[in-house]
């Protein structure tokens, strides 16, 4: 009898033996997977970070040569065709926000945006070409469509302008290329806001007078754009990504 207990005793013993080494088993296998599972979560996590670093970075890259167009205009209007129709623009095309900005479009009229249609490209005049032909240009263009904004920077020369037409009417514009070459109507509240320095047409370029080359105007362009009407740097992304534009030729600009 006493063998019977010490054998059932013993199988007792070794049966909570295999149950402790199982329940190991299963908790260290449970934990290795556990482990696998949050090693693969983290290296996904940096892949995505990762990926998401460089997509900021080529945002980054992209965004300076795509928001602050060196020429723009701004037209206080919600109708592409009407703005196509007064550009003349030949072979008309759908056009991207991000393809009219990079520069290869001789032409791009952007989306209409909080009641503006923007419009970008190289065949815009600059008043340091002829200052002449960029007023006919924008007296023409006002005649059609009505209220009509121009800004232009050039960041190498510092060469700056802007213009406000109503109807064939010239409220405001100025332009300096080393000298003022054009300085028409009274200065706006807006432009002695941002405390811009218009000389006279007889001024030349003397930074001694003004502390630099170009009175401080050319980085506030953008901020005099943004009271008269909208910056293209203000402009979401998201709007440049999925929002058509047309693209085109011009006809006969000038």
């Amino acid at each position: 009898m006493e063998q019977v207990q010490q054998g059932l005793i013993a199988l007792l013993l070794l049966s909570i033996l295999s149950l402790v080494l199982m329940v190991t088993l299963l908790l260290v296998f449970f934990v290795l997977r556990w482990r696998r599972q949050q090693e693969s979560s983290h290296e996904s996590t940096g892949f995505d970070n990762l990926k998401f670093a460089d997509d900021a970075e080529a945002s980054s890259f992209r965004s300076p040569a795509m928001r602050r167009p060196q020429t723009w205009l701004a037209i206080r209007s919600r109708n592409l065709e009407a703005v196509q129709t007064a550009l003349a623009l030949h072979n008309p095309k759908p056009c991207l926000w991000t393809d009219g900005l990079a520069g290869e479009r001789r032409l791009f009229v952007a989306p209409p945006v909080s009641g503006w249609i923007l419009v970008f490209g190289p065949a815009l005049p600059e008043p340091d070409d002829d200052v002449d032909v960029c007023f006919r240009f924008l007296l023409n263009l006002s005649r059609k469509l009505g209220h009509v904004q121009y800004f232009s920077v050039n960041g190498v020369l510092n060469h700056h302008a802007w213009a406000h037409f109503e109807s064939g009417y010239v409220w405001r514009g100025y332009a300096w290329a080393g000298k003022t070459i054009w300085n028409q109507g009274d200065m706006t509240r807006e432009e002695t806001a941002l405390r811009m320095k218009c000389a006279d047409y007889v001024t030349a370029n003397d930074p001694s007078a003004f502390g630099n080359s170009d009175f401080g105007n050319a980085e506030k362009v953008h901020l005099l754009a943004a009271r008269w009407s909208i910056d293209p740097e203000a402009i979401d992304e998201s709007l440049m990504e999925h929002e058509w534009g047309i693209a085109g030729e011009p006809s006969h600009l000038f």
